[in-house]
């Protein structure tokens, strides 16, 4: 077994609340899949563009309660807010005012502390496939996440902020949070991860994030990833929706050394609708992997994805984009738009769109890209009086912005807007 299970086994024996909920044995379960199977190799098909070779000869140290906390973690992320650091609830950092009545809000701990039921799918933790070692990982692993739940007919005003820090400790650590996002029939929410460093560290993190959204329901739901460039993220969001539900998410993908993510999404509810965008911003020797499966069991479903793809320096960034029309799923309209740009001779991308349909009268299409800015365009802006440098900035924040369409004007996109062009003047400067 690899050094980095090894540690991350012996972790399992120190884990706090690991029984609570009646979750033990579940947990050990998954504990002894990923210790039986191991790390997946090249030759597995949804790993062939991420190597695990380097990670797995490291160590990690289960995280601790966090130590010294710095409020400026976070600057301009304003209430309702739920904070964690190096994966665990950050009280001082976090702050519920402004929360509306019928949405309940509060991390996992909480819930377990005091022997209350956790319902849903979220905590009865089955054992995942062998090509998820980190869900596995996760799942037997998690020390806290966030809990939100929002009653039938529930709808906020303001977005709920879910902060995750990571910070530097003594030596690397690891730490897994699992979160549950249930709402109720006619509820509307938006929520809003923050992935971010505290300062530079070289820390193991996952995530588990599980979606339920009942008949009628509305969810916005974006992510935005910027930790430190030492730092290794695993994340995974599973959705499911039922009838007349609409899941909008944004993805902003721009930081971290090596970074994971696998977004699948349920539609077995007729009429119900994802519109999912993204970022993937590559940048020095950063890793990225985005992996999306829609699966559309219900009839007159729709999807539209838009996923933008940037690389520069040495980086590497991988796409996955999944669509799958069941049986009986007539009606459906999917489409998937990746389109990317390479900035760097050096740097790598890598795009599987595809489409697999079982179902009669449906409407599908998807494209992949992969390209350099185009020459014609910088020549126009440079004709214009437009610095070279600030002419390329100029195309490639607009390229990007695309993504943000699927969030409406508002507090939100401004913020994130903001948390892209900082990003992106950061490739301008190296």
């Amino acid at each position: 077994m690899s050094a980095l299970l090894d540690s991350l086994t012996a972790a399992f024996d120190m884990l706090p609340q690991r029984d609570a909920g009646g979750l033990g044995e579940s947990r050990r379960s998954s504990l002894a899949a990923v210790r039986r199977d191991g790390l997946p190799g090249p030759r597995v098909e949804s790993w062939k563009y991420t190597s695990l070779r380097s990670l797995e000869r490291r160590e990690f140290s289960p995280a601790t309660a966090p130590g010294l906390l710095d409020d400026a973690w976070i600057a301009g992320i304003p209430a309702p807010r739920i904070a964690f650091v190096n994966g665990r609830f950050a009280e001082s950092l976090s702050d519920f005012d402004g929360l509306p009545a019928g949405v309940d809000f509060e991390p996992v701990t909480a819930v377990l502390a005091r022997g209350a039921a956790i319902e849903g799918a979220a905590f009865d933790t089955e054992v995942e496939p062998e090509d998820r070692p980190f869900a596995r990982l996760n799942a037997a692993l998690f020390s806290d996440g966030a809990l939100i739940r929002a009653k039938p007919g529930v709808r906020s005003p303001d977005a709920l902020n879910v902060v995750v820090i990571g910070a530097p400790a003594a030596g690397d650590v690891a730490s897994h949070l699992r979160h549950l996002v249930d709402l109720g029939e006619g509820a509307r929410l938006e929520v809003v991860e923050h992935v971010v460093g505290g300062a530079p560290h070289a820390n193991l993190a996952t995530s588990v994030a599980h979606i339920r959204l009942a008949a009628g329901a509305h969810l916005v739901h974006a992510r935005v990833q910027d930790e430190s460039d030492g730092a290794q993220l695993f994340a995974r969001t599973d959705a499911v929706l039922a009838h007349d539900a609409v899941y909008d998410r944004l993805d902003l993908e721009l930081g971290a050394g090596l970074s994971r993510h696998e977004l699948d999404i349920a539609l077995p509810g007729e009429r119900a609708r994802v519109r999912a965008n993204g970022v993937l911003l590559g940048t020095a020797r950063r890793h990225l992997d985005t992996r999306i499966g829609l699966d559309h069991a219900g009839r007159d479903g729709t999807c539209e994805l838009t996923w933008r793809g940037l690389a520069a320096g040495r980086s590497r960034a991988a796409f996955h984009g999944g669509i799958l029309i069941r049986e009986g799923a007539d009606g459906t309209a999917a489409s998937l738009s990746n389109k990317n740009l390479l900035l760097s001779d050096a740097a790598e991308i890598d795009s599987q769109p595809v489409l697999v349909i079982h179902a009669d009268e449906v409407q599908a299409a998807h494209g992949a890209t992969v390209g350099q800015l185009d020459p014609t365009a910088l020549f126009y802006l440079r004709s214009r009086g437009i610095p070279a440098p600030e002419a390329r900035e100029l195309l490639t924040a607009a390229f990007c912005r695309e993504s943000l369409t699927v969030l409406a004007d508002g507090p939100t996109r401004e913020r994130l807007a903001a948390r892209l062009d900082a990003a992106l003047a950061r490739i301008e400067a190296t």
